[in-house]
């Protein structure tokens, strides 16, 4: 028996697994991150992550007690720092959420790129700008940019490595090219040899060094693979690898990420896309509704016993399949939609639609708590359906596999009713995290590997709830507002009358 060892290296904590070939977890181990934050500033110190990698590395490897094979590494999407020619760090590194930074000179220079490769523009908190920003505060004439991820594996490797495609598209890599528009950086006064090399994700950068060996337990000579963002390591671990297949994340705000052959373009810059190992494309959006509403709006209130009123109310069990004729069971005899609430965690929309004034609300009289809970857990699935009547817009296929991950599926209640208001069949698999994403990106050929080590918990089927006319008064209100899109809405509305 052999194992991989899928590293994520997060906010506020590094996790290291490792996992044999059939999707056994053999070892964990985990260490606390630490933060420094200051209004828009978020840094953190790049040794800490190297320490903490390393002994949650250790405990893995030898909690499994098995040869390893491979090792990978994700890492926080746009978290930069400068280093010396050697790796030593010359800045804190700048997490991904740091808004110190100002992206308009990146977004007047590089736009043209940034248009082509779909995403439209770059925000503050993007590593394009953040690096600007150390340029101008670092008065050392010779450094070099490293990602979160680079720094780790060039520790690991004891040389200079690339980084790959998914930690580089916030820095502005053509992702077409798979290479650093040099004519941007140049017009950025951005010198080239800064700059690290480009290799996709799944791409050998070197093997583990004697040094690295001793810190972490990895045997010297391990192969270290390039890893990718957190985001896209968690859909490697949902198994989403094939065209048409989703990840839907939905914890305190939602995430959807799929599989397309060709690059999606959005005209609202909603929707943009990381590249695969194979070369495909992995598009994906964030809301801003979520779980997050639910600690908001029913502060102090035990979830899950609301979870358990809702599903014996509405009639909605996941633990059961839906049975013809059960009017215990059947929640078309129910008025499923008494009130509908669009739960934003915060001002503001991103996906799907782009509206800064958004702001939360609810359709009907929600009678008591168990209605409130259950108005904002219809609302968040109302959210995800029209995700995916956007991307049906922009072309995406959304006609495979919709695997739901995060803390939302902890709910029975919560899954079934996606399920009914998708009215699809969704998927729920038994481990879906970063660090098994990264052992499975270890493992060699990605959709070979997750075939074996990504383990399916349950298929949960629809109860056959016809919820799509609240839908349509949900996607209505959205318009009438003004923050969707009439064409948005339009799809929606079509798309809804043919199923």
């Amino acid at each position: 028996m052999s194992a991989w060892i899928g590293i994520d290296l997060g906010t506020q904590s590094v996790r290291a697994m490792a996992v044999a070939g059939d999707g056994r977890v053999l070892g964990t181990g985990s260490r606390p991150l630490t933060s420094h934050r200051d209004g828009p500033r978020h840094e953190q110190d790049p040794e800490q992550w190297w320490r903490e990698l390393a002994a949650a590395t250790r405990e893995a490897v030898s909690a499994a007690g098995v040869p390893v094979e491979g090792v990978a590494v994700a890492a926080t999407s746009g978290t930069i720092l400068l280093t010396d020619p050697s790796g030593r760090p010359l800045t804190p590194a700048l997490m991904y959420d740091d808004r110190r930074a100002d992206a308009s000179l990146a977004n007047e220079v590089g736009g043209h790129v940034w248009e082509r490769l779909g995403y439209r523009r770059m925000q503050p908190n993007w590593a394009l700008p953040k690096l600007l920003w150390l340029l101008r505060e670092t008065r050392s004439p010779d450094v070099r940019l490293a990602h979160q991820n680079d720094f780790v594996n060039r520790r690991l490797t004891g040389h200079r490595v690339a980084t790959d495609l998914g930690n580089a598209l916030k820095t502005g890599v053509d992702l077409i090219g798979e290479r650093w528009p040099l004519d941007v950086f140049d017009a950025l006064d951005i010198p080239a040899g800064i700059l690290p090399g480009v290799v996709r994700p799944g791409t050998r950068l070197g093997v583990v060094c004697a040094a690295a060996a001793e810190e972490t337990g990895l045997p010297a000579g391990t192969p270290v693979i390039a890893g990718t963002t957190d985001g896209c390591a968690a859909q490697l671990g949902a198994g989403a690898l094939r065209p048409g297949s989703w990840n839907s994340v939905l914890g305190t705000t939602l995430v959807l990420k799929g599989v397309t052959k060709e690059l999606i373009h959005d005209p609202l810059g909603v929707v943009y896309s990381h590249r695969a190992p194979d070369g495909s494309w992995l598009p994906g959006g964030a809301s801003s509704t979520g779980a997050g509403a639910l600690t908001r709006d029913l502060p102090g209130r035990d979830l899950d016993a609301l979870s358990a009123e809702a599903a014996t109310r509405y009639g909605r069990d996941a633990s059961r399949p839906p049975v013809a004729g059960d009017a215990s069971r059947s929640p078309g005899a129910r008025d499923l939609a008494p009130a509908v609430t669009y739960p934003l965690v915060s001002r503001g929309e991103r996906f799907p639609f782009a509206a800064p004034d958004a702001e939360t609300f609810t359709l009907g009289e929600p009678a008591d708590d168990v209605e409130r809970y259950a108005a904002i857990l219809l609302g968040a699935a109302f959210v995800e359906r029209l995700c995916f009547d956007y991307l049906d817009l922009l072309g995406a296929p959304v006609d495979g596999e919709i695997i739901l991950t995060g803390g939302a599926t902890r709910s029975a209640y919560w899954t079934r009713l996606r399920a009914d208001v998708l009215e699809r069949p969704v998927t729920l698999r038994e481990n879906a995290e970063p660090a098994l994403g990264m052992a499975v990106l270890a493992g060699g050929d990605p959709a070979a590997a997750a075939s074996t080590m990504v383990r399916t918990k349950a298929v949960v089927e629809p109860s056959g709830a016809d919820l799509r006319e609240p839908y349509l008064r949900f996607v209505a209100e959205l318009e009438r507002r003004g923050w969707l899109d009439p064409a948005a809405a339009a799809h929606a509305r079509e798309r809804t009358s043919t199923r």
